[in-house]
């Protein structure tokens, strides 16, 4: 039993080490019940050091068979966590053996087994499972590896960084031999032994060097790693071309393994991935999947210099790897889009982007965990994985691109290189470089403010009115803002918003306009919002205007821009920004939907049917962008506009706007769906993309018509259609439809795809996300030979499907989904504290419940949090949500 309480982690607690660990080699004896691990550490007090500092080393669940230091048996003290050594010389060789079991550990964080192969995850805290170490991202060594294991069973064994040597042992094993020539820390640590196979791609570097590419897969799975490698090529190169970052080891590998925590992890060199976004074919993966590898795959790769080549200083300055990471990321992924696509798929790109945002950092933003982009406290790191951490720390890194230019971006990158290269530092550490780098700019000028969205916790409110002048032409934008109080941070001081913006007349013509300190017009211009209340003066105005603001979404904001309804029908139609564009069609879509969860009456009027039916048949228009435009804004992001929230009645009423839509506009969707018909075979580039995505949401609302034609149509695409994309979209319109075809067509699925692991979730998570599922069905999805809790995809894709994925179906006044909830996180728990905690997060926000959900919510969750075996992980998250 645990009674002890973990102990909160402050940022303001930070200590540098004592010791640095200069060199370390690692010799492991792999099996899969008793690892042995024998560490040999070259050791130096640091300067500033005292010269009776301690050494403090981590270790969790280790046997501990000896240690010496110099040679010399050592005394230490256990302490909570690892171990202390006292009175050491200022420069010693430390040598650790200790032993582990991989099969026992189901965290699987640290040294694990995923069927019968041996795999690493060190990030955040996982290194102190394999040996006792200083396991903190300021301390960064030299590793070199050996690894020891079974020939027959383990023949490829790999590392972190270039192969030295490999020979076969006189015992029957096999001896490889591994050295990074870069010092990382040790969550950066990796390796992997297995029966495994390898798509090789050599490549030449801008700078001549060249380089070997290899993707490692189990048998079976090669032919689902061609889209994976080139994803790896283009990475290579972008980043040459866009940051002048080359690779810098002889060899970058990319390993899949299907038990993972994670998407991946960036470890040096040896890139360990969760198969989900490696493997794809086009029978059995979708174009969503096609572009998560190419972003994730970017993204990981990316991590080479901005992660690793610079790393954090503590867990606190978590963003600083990964906020700037995602944000190369997406703009990897925008600029390859562009490339074939044009800048409308830059713009798609984008919008899917923000709709992510809003989707899972909004809400984070407004509920009990609520913490800055830079936290100041933790009780367990990975909790901290999150939205706030990654998204919003990515909008952080593009609102200084904003206000200092795309070279200047660029510039401010090249210093940071410049001055941290081979360091760990803070976020305070990049915002300076950008500032430096880019002198005289708003981000230089007001760099300590614009710190403050590092600091601060919430999504700042922009308000907007605007006043016409005829007489002197001039339109004058005045603009306020506040952050509501977060868990800690009652009051919020004024941040930098950048806000770029157009004008438009109401014909939809773009309006040209000059700047008080400008000498030209313009039909576009950035403004910097520096202040709680601020005016702009726009002059040489011809008519009054309809303000386009944030164009681009270039602050993480909510606005209230105050427009009406007909000028939002005019921004749909003309705006020449495609976010604000997008952005009109959502904001007419709640207008209505808004107004029918009081009342029911969903009066879809003939002006909002004409703009839709206008936007479907603009030609003008990439499907990718209609089919963005078309589709309503999702049931949570309908949540965050309300309070307090009845995730039924919007659930109810969303699907009856959905219903009156297919209806209402039923020929348009018939002349899209034919003339959308695919004239050459499958690609998932974002032409062919766009059109089977605009096609599918077609087939989707006529099948919801209950035309019994068009679920025909759709069942025959289940049975013949030729590629994973039109066979899912359209098993998913059966199943969104209640037809009657929806069951045979989901066994016909499961049949043909029993041995495809990734399919199979999709197939899982379909159901649970079905409408009005009951638990009943869950409980049965679960009780298939097929389904394994410790597996974190197929849990996620039923259990965290069900909870955090179908409110209106999970939330139900019987009490019934929180109850199961309940049971599911605390047999997690047992198993996997991580993805527990995670599940923990779908009832963190249910004090906005109507009081109908929160009195049968608060109970279920005051009993789970008095459990006392919880994880320190999983406790962080339910103390919170009750505080």
């Amino acid at each position: 039993m645990r009674t002890d309480q973990a102990p909160v982690i402050s940022r303001l607690h930070y200590a540098k080490p004592a010791y640095a660990v200069d060199r370390v080699t690692l010799e492991f004896d792999l099996d899969p019940d008793r690892t042995r691990v024998k560490s040999h550490m070259q050791l130096r007090r640091l300067a500033d050091a005292p010269g009776e500092a301690p050494l403090f080393l981590d270790g969790e669940d280790l046997t501990l068979q000896s240690l010496t230091v110099d040679g010399k048996a050592w005394v230490y003290a256990t302490t909570d966590g690892g171990i202390r050594l006292d009175k050491l010389p200022a420069v010693f060789q430390l040598d650790i053996v200790t032993a582990c079991s991989p099969r026992a550990n189901t965290r699987l964080s640290g040294l694990y087994l995923s069927g019968d192969a041996f795999f690493t995850q060190c990030e955040a805290e996982g290194f102190r499972r394999i040996t006792y170490w200083p396991d903190r991202p300021d301390v960064m060594s030299r590793f070199t590896v050996v690894l020891r294991a079974d020939k027959a069973k383990y023949p490829v064994l790999l590392s972190n960084g270039n192969l030295k040597s490999q020979r076969p042992l006189d015992d029957g094993r096999m001896e490889a031999v591994w050295e990074d020539p870069f010092p990382k820390p040790s969550y950066l640590f990796a390796l992997v032994a297995g029966r495994l196979v390898c798509r090789e791609q050599r490549i030449r570097a801008a700078n001549g060097r060249e380089h070997l590419l290899q993707v490692y897969v189990r048998e079976g799975d090669l032919d689902k790693t061609e889209h994976a490698m080139q994803s790896l090529v283009h990475s290579v190169a972008w980043d040459e071309q866009r940051f002048g970052l080359s690779l810098d080891l002889d060899r970058f590998m990319i390993v899949a393994v299907s038990d993972f925590n994670m998407g991946a992890m960036e470890n040096k060199g040896l890139n360990i991935f969760n198969t989900k976004y490696v493997l794809a074919n086009p029978a059995t993966a979708t174009d969503v999947d096609y572009m998560n590898i190419e972003s994730v795959v970017g993204h990981e790769y990316f991590h080479n210099w901005t992660g690793n080549r610079i790393t954090c200083r503590d867990w606190f300055q978590l963003s600083l790897k990964e906020g700037l990471t995602v944000f190369r990321d997406q703009e990897f992924t925008q600029d390859l889009a562009a490339q074939t696509g044009g800048e409308s798929a830059r713009a798609v790109k984008r919008i899917e982007d923000v709709r992510g945002l809003r989707a899972v950092q909004f809400p984070e933003d407004a509920g009990p965990m609520a913490h800055p982009v830079r936290p100041d406290r933790y009780v367990a790191i990975d909790n901290f994985y999150t939205p706030t951490v990654y998204e919003k720390g990515a909008e952080v890194v593009r609102m200084m691109q904003t206000l200092v230019g795309r070279a200047g971006f660029a510039a401010g990158m090249k210093l940071y290189f410049a001055r941290h290269d081979g360091q760990a530092v803070t976020c305070d550490d990049f915002l300076a470089a950008m500032a430096d780098a880019n002198p005289g700019s708003a981000l230089d000028m007001h760099r300590s403010q614009f710190g403050l969205w590092y600091a601060q916790a919430g999504t700042p409110r922009l308000r907007a009115t605007g006043r016409y002048d005829a007489t002197a032409r001039s339109y004058t934008l005045s603009l306020a803002q506040a952050c509501p109080a977060t868990p800690g941070q009652p009051d919020k001081q004024a941040q930098i918003i950048p806000v770029r913006l157009g004008l438009l007349a109401r014909g939809g013509e773009a309006l040209s306009f000059r700047l008080e300190d400008s000498a030209r017009g313009a039909t576009e211009a950035l403004l910097v919002l520096n202040q709680p209340q601020q005016s702009f003066v726009l002059h040489e105005v011809d008519v009054e205007p309809i303000p386009s603001l944030l164009r681009g979404f270039s602050a993480p904001v909510l606005l209230d821009d105050g427009l009406s309804d007909a000028d939002r029908q005019v921004l749909l139609a003309h705006d020449t920004d495609p976010f604000n564009r997008w952005e009109a069609a959502q904001r007419l879509a709640l207008a209505r939907l808004l107004p029918a969860l009081q009342d029911s009456n969903l009066p879809l009027d003939a002006a909002y049917l004409d703009a839709l039916r206008a936007v479907l048949h603009d030609t003008t228009l990439d499907p990718a962008f209609k089919e963005l435009a078309l589709t309503l804004p999702s049931e949570g992001y309908i949540a965050e506009q309300l309070s307090p929230i009845d995730p039924a009645r919007i659930h109810q009423t969303r699907q009856a706007m959905r219903l009156a839509l297919a209806e209402q506009l039923r020929a348009d969707w018939e002349q899209a769906w034919h003339a959308l018909a695919p004239a050459s075979g499958y690609a998932p580039d974002f032409a062919g993309t766009g059109r089977r995505g605009l096609r599918n949401l077609a087939l989707s609302c006529l099948c919801l018509t209950g035309d019994a034609v068009w679920q025909g149509r759709a069942y025959q695409l289940v049975k013949d259609a030729d590629n994973m994309t039109d066979r899912f979209d359209a098993l998913a319109a059966l199943v969104g439809s209640h037809a009657a075809l929806a069951a045979p067509a989901l066994e016909r699925f499961a049949t043909q795809f029993a041995h495809e692991p990734l399919v199979m979730d999709k197939w899982f998570a379909l159901q649970a996300s079905a409408p009005g599922v009951e638990i009943r069905a869950i409980r049965a999805l679960m009780q298939r030979p097929d389904f394994s809790i410790r597996n974190p995809n197929r849990a996620r894709s039923v259990i965290s499907t069900f909870c955090q994925g179908n409110p209106g179906a999970f939330h139900r006044l019987d009490g019934a989904g929180y109850g199961f909830w309940a049971e599911q996180v605390r047999t997690l728990d047992a198993i996997n504290p991580q993805v527990a905690a995670r599940l923990a997060r779908a009832l963190d926000r249910w004090r906005k419940l109507t009081p109908s959900y929160a009195q049968v919510v608060e109970p279920v969750m005051r009993g789970l949090a008095a459990h006392p075996d919880l994880s320190a992980d999983t406790r962080e998250i339910l103390g919170k949500a009750l505080a």
